[in-house]
């Protein structure tokens, strides 16, 4: 095949063309997210009626142990993925009730006055450990775990649940791509089929599953995920021709540009863009039609014009089974939108947090089909000598006594109310989203449906 990067090619940039930024990561809070709304009534209704609830009782200063984690994974997945902690770390820091906030709650009677009082008053004063951020989870893997009073604690459900039910979602269909790419990179450009704002979560959390390149320039402002881009057909159908189109993109941008040549006719269009940008060409992008028999068939036609070098990059509605669909043909990347910022099939973790100690004594809740394990829970994920990972040991009321190649799974995050200091960066957790897609069983990597990557056994389950 030529052209194709491998996998654990330096760089990128090698292979596509385009301008990208790499700037200091920024908070959501520092562009302005909540301008209009602060994040403290990003929450439901019955949150705050709980703790008005408490306050009026005396059990709201009950000390708490509350932890995220899914039931199950979603339908044909093997493995979840850790990605939004660091979003939710800095949101818990932002975590008030203004006087506007409060003013709101008291006119709807949502709240009365000593509830009030007490949410002007209120920040986060407890403690949150957690799985890293770019591991991966299984059922029942306590990823978050929130311990405080009830009150602090219980406040803090839905944005937890708003922030890691997404990201991790997104993580999720993420690494399936990447997994699927065999090491080609690949661009997220699903902003246009996301909300504003969750475009710019999306990026991040593509980002942090091993994606390259966003699209979206938010996300480069924010969080310092590079970005890329060059044009689209609505830049070829402003010329007169297709050739003057491409003749004004390369005086702009260069000869290492990619050419989007599916606007009229692919053929020509290679021919084209080749005729005025000679055969050092960077890429051509095809975003239409049968894209296995475009790709050879646009393989063979650069070749042929001298244009070995020049890439090829594919879009259009990928997923990761079309992705993988395309392992044996000569593409380099791949730009994939609405299967990433819609979780490929599965746009929720599924995740819930639950009540599972009070004042150290377990609680479990029996629903049908809703059941709990009280107690807090400590997780190691055992590994093989070789470093695959064999199992997740869940113990609940106790340590798990410790074998070689064990690996604890949680760290602490925040300690009183404050972020613990340094706390891995984003592209530390890229690294760790690497490293743990390495560790599993090659079969937990596939595709179809199957059961988790890896046993998980709970240990010390209360009755």
């Amino acid at each position: 095949m030529v052209g194709a990067a491998q996998r654990g090619s330096p760089d990128c940039d090698a292979y596509l063309t385009a301008r990208h930024t790499h700037c200091p990561p920024r908070t959501l809070v520092d562009v302005g997210l909540d301008d209009r709304v602060g994040t403290a009534l990003l929450t439901d209704h019955y949150e705050l009626t709980m703790v008005s609830a408490a306050l009026r009782d005396g059990t709201a200063d009950r000390q708490c142990v509350f932890e995220v984690f899914a039931r199950r994974l979603p339908p044909g997945r093997r493995y979840g993925v850790v990605a939004g902690t660091g979003r939710l770390i800095d949101a818990i820091a932002a975590f008030r009730f203004g006087e506007p906030e409060v003013a709101f709650l008291v006119e709807r009677g949502v709240v009365d006055e000593p509830t009030a009082a007490w949410l002007a008053a209120y920040e986060f004063r407890g403690d949150i450990d957690g799985y890293a951020e770019g591991e991966l989870f299984f059922p029942g893997s306590p990823i978050l775990t929130v311990s405080g009073t009830f009150a602090d604690c219980v406040v803090l459900e839905t944005l937890a649940l708003s922030v890691l039910n997404h990201d991790c979602a997104v993580g999720a269909a993420a690494a399936r791509m990447v997994t699927a790419a065999r090491g080609r990179p690949l661009i997220e450009m699903g902003s246009r089929r996301a909300h504003e704002w969750a475009a710019v979560a999306c990026a991040r959390a593509a980002y942090l599953a091993g994606f390259a390149y966003t699209s979206n320039l938010e996300a480069g402002r924010c969080y310092g995920v590079p970005t890329t881009g060059t044009a689209a057909h609505a830049y070829t159908l402003l010329h007169d021709d297709e050739s003057a189109a491409f003749t004004s993109q390369i005086a702009a941008l260069g000869k290492q540009t990619t050419l989007l040549v599916d606007t009229y006719d692919i053929s020509q269009g290679i021919r084209n863009a080749i005729a005025v940008a000679g055969p050092d060409l960077g890429a051509i992008r095809i975003d239409s039609g049968d894209l296995s028999v475009l790709a050879a068939q646009s393989r063979q036609l650069l070749d042929s014009l001298g244009a070995v070098d020049t890439r090829i990059v594919v879009s259009g509605d990928l997923d990761e089974y079309a992705i993988a669909a395309l392992a044996a043909e000569p593409v380099d990347a791949y730009g994939a939108g609405t299967a990433v910022v819609t979780g490929s099939g599965a746009p929720t973790a599924g995740l819930v947090y639950k009540l599972v100690e009070v004042e150290g004594r377990p609680v479990v809740k029996r629903s049908e089909h809703k059941a709990t394990v009280g107690g807090r829970k400590t997780a190691v994920r055992r590994h093989k000598p070789t470093g695959t990972a064999t199992e997740e040991i869940i113990v609940s009321q106790g340590s798990c006594e410790a074998q070689p190649y064990d690996r604890a799974l949680q760290r602490p995050f925040v300690r009183a109310g404050r972020p613990v200091p340094d706390l891995p960066t984003l592209d530390d957790s890229r690294e760790h989203m690497r490293q743990s897609l390495i560790s599993i069983p090659w079969e937990g990597l596939k595709l179809s449906a199957g059961d988790p990557a890896i046993s998980v056994v709970m240990q010390g389950a209360s009755p």
